[in-house]
């Protein structure tokens, strides 16, 4: 029995200390793993975006003055996303709730729209006559509710 307790001592000891490798060794690997995880999340947001850099100024303010066209055309000329047009006048104020403007439009209140713009600063046409591009959302209260992405002055 004697010569048994040593060699179970040595025994113990060469366990801990390859459970103490072991531990090296997990931490290790799951670090990688967690590198690996951010750097695939950092390519796949990348590749969803198309690859185009984000920018704090992406959208065009009213006040850039008209587009390159000659008319007074303030806005985004993404006519995939905003795909819908309406004219009248804008007005300040939604209707219960919806939107922060009105476009008033021949053929009475049903006629009205709730503006909201994305892209546009749509205090600065207030009273006058427009032509809106927009894309159309969802409405509780208001007959049509519009996102602007383009105005024209009449």
């Amino acid at each position: 029995m004697e010569k048994i307790e040593p060699l179970r001592k040595q025994v113990q000891t060469t366990s801990m200390k390859e459970e103490a490798v072991m531990t090296k060794q997990t931490k290790t690997i799951v670090l990688g793993v967690f590198l690996i995880m951010i750097l695939l999340g950092v390519v796949t947001g990348y590749f969803i975006s198309g690859g185009k850099k984000l920018s704090s100024g992406t959208a065009t303010s009213a006040a850039a003055g008209p587009t390159a066209t000659g008319k007074n055309v303030f806005g985004s000329a993404d006519t995939k996303t905003f795909t819908d047009s309406a004219t009248g006048t804008i007005e300040k104020g939604g209707i219960s709730g919806e939107g922060t403007h009105k476009l008033i439009r021949e053929g009475g209140a049903s006629q009205t729209a709730c503006l909201v713009s994305s892209v546009l600063d749509l205090d600065q046409f207030v009273g006058k006559k427009v032509k809106v591009t927009s894309k159309t959302m969802e409405a509780k209260s208001c007959p049509w509710l519009m996102d602007v992405g383009q105005i024209e002055v009449l």
